[in-house]
């Protein structure tokens, strides 16, 4: 767990502690697939989603108040194991689709193998950490013009899954979530209007593996200064 001390002052040109909190932070943020059975509290679930809130988002594009959603659905929950069976069922017909699709696409076949097998075996046997993890969240953001709210999505979990890292909690992307966002049943789960709202999801729990340092290439090696 990252002990952060001291608070971010805002009115320095730079705050040393703060950028190093954050660098700090952001380093050790990972994918965790593996969590163990006890439940975070209530209290720090809130204080992710509150990070979730504070998100970025299309103000031009809402027209509600709500625009943003969580929805939190406790391992314990009846509706953990419907969510579950739709998750399935999503995961069979969109392997199904990519089949398809890769008969006459040569983008899809050549890039989409690993993907499919992944999605394959989801739909036999379900999704790995559904009912294990001890809670499932969705994020739904309303549609709008211009269609940014998957980027406002993205911008939320992004800072979810930081906030969970610094308090020492772990936190998977169920990106298959976002397949579902014009499925009746789930949205009736979720109790939202159907076809209004972007949504996307993630397990989060305390992590049982200590993944590995992810690859990434040199700075130099990425970047061009264009003068």
């Amino acid at each position: 767990m990252l002990l952060l001390k001291g608070v971010c002052r805002l009115d320095l040109p730079v705050d040393v502690e703060c950028n190093m909190m954050i660098d700090q932070v952001i380093e050790s943020r990972r994918s965790i697939r593996k969590f163990k059975p006890e439940a975070p509290s209530k209290e720090l679930i809130e204080q992710i989603l509150k990070a979730g809130l504070q998100a970025p988002y299309a103000s031009a594009s809402v027209s509600r108040e709500d625009f943003r959603r969580f929805i939190v659905i406790p391992r314990e929950s009846k509706a953990t194991a419907q969510a579950a069976a739709i998750l399935k069922r999503k995961a069979e017909s969109w392997s199904k689709q990519i089949e398809m699709q890769m008969q006459h696409d040569e983008f899809t076949k050549q890039h989409a193998g690993p993907f499919l097998e992944r999605l394959k075996l989801m739909g036999e046997h379900g999704l790995p950490n559904m009912g294990k993890a001890p809670y499932y969240v969705v994020v739904a953001e309303q549609r709008g013009i211009p269609p940014v709210e998957h980027l406002s999505l993205a911008h939320c979990l992004q800072n979810m899954w930081l906030k969970a890292s610094a308090l020492g909690l772990g936190l998977q992307l169920l990106s298959i979530t976002q397949q579902l966002d014009t499925d009746l049943e789930f949205c009736n789960l979720i109790k939202i209007p159907m076809g209004e709202f972007a949504i996307d999801g993630c397990l989060i729990g305390y992590p049982d593996m200590k993944p590995s340092i992810p690859k990434r290439p040199n700075l130099d090696q990425v970047t061009q200064w264009i003068n």
